[in-house]
């Protein structure tokens, strides 16, 4: 199966759409999304709908319980403010998608979550030593795929596999269509083949001051807009 995964949309509709016409351009068997829909864009519901039509599988990222919440405490305060205000954009159906969307999924030979499959609601960052490794313990699949990063990332079980082939297991953060944080402002999608056990990560551009415009014309913090046009 030649997959598709998305993570981290967060209410970017520009970055979600220049992502889809890539994988259109590319052909697939199916796309999945990792998590977080919404929080810090501006266009929640727009964003849900579209990857309500186009995903097969999505799993529930920190910032959708949030919104679904209204803002909770784990989120920064810059998203608080997003989750309060895409609360308020979005529908009911879409708020209850939300809320019913799993932690974890599996497809093929490959686990979806958000941030860790060990655990998977605690929303644990992968980003310190050790942490990536001991998350082999918690999937069973050769391959789990993440995003919560927003940097994307592939380690493997053994020492220096810095690159998803056959005959190994990896853990890959896959980086985030509306919120990349590496200092590219271009929408992350991976590409992953669960047959031939091979990777790619594709970076997209999109029209990145027309989402920091409409961030800042939705009252978000402008701190929000900023952050698209460094990747940061």
């Amino acid at each position: 199966m030649r997959l598709a995964v998305l993570a981290d949309v967060h209410s970017n509709l520009e970055a979600l759409q220049a992502v889809l016409a890539e994988v259109d351009n590319r052909g697939v068997d199916a796309t999945v999304c990792l998590g977080d829909v919404v929080g810090y864009g501006a266009d929640p519901q727009a964003c849900v709908d579209l990857v309500r039509e186009r995903c097969s599988i999505v799993v529930r990222g920190n910032h959708d319980e949030g919104v679904v919440a209204g803002g909770v405490g784990y989120l920064p305060p810059d998203g608080v403010a997003a989750a309060i205000h895409n609360q308020r954009a979005l529908d009911d159906e879409s708020l209850a998608w939300l809320k019913a969307l799993p932690y974890t999924a599996v497809v093929e030979t490959a686990t979806l979550v958000h941030a860790t499959p060990e655990t998977p609601h605690l929303w644990l960052r992968a980003d310190s030593f050790g942490v990536p490794q001991r998350q082999f313990e918690h999937f069973d699949t050769p391959v789990c795929l993440a995003g919560h990063l927003h940097v994307p990332a592939v380690v493997g079980q053994r020492m220096g596999q810095l690159r998803v082939r056959p005959g190994g297991r990896f853990f890959v953060v896959v980086g985030a269509v509306g919120q990349p944080r590496d200092g590219n402002p271009r929408a992350s999608v991976g590409f992953l083949d669960t047959e031939a056990m091979t990777y790619e990560l594709v970076r997209v551009p999109y029209r990145v001051d027309e989402a920091a415009r409409k961030i800042v014309e939705a009252g978000l913090p402008s701190r929000l807009a900023e952050r698209l046009k460094v990747g940061a």
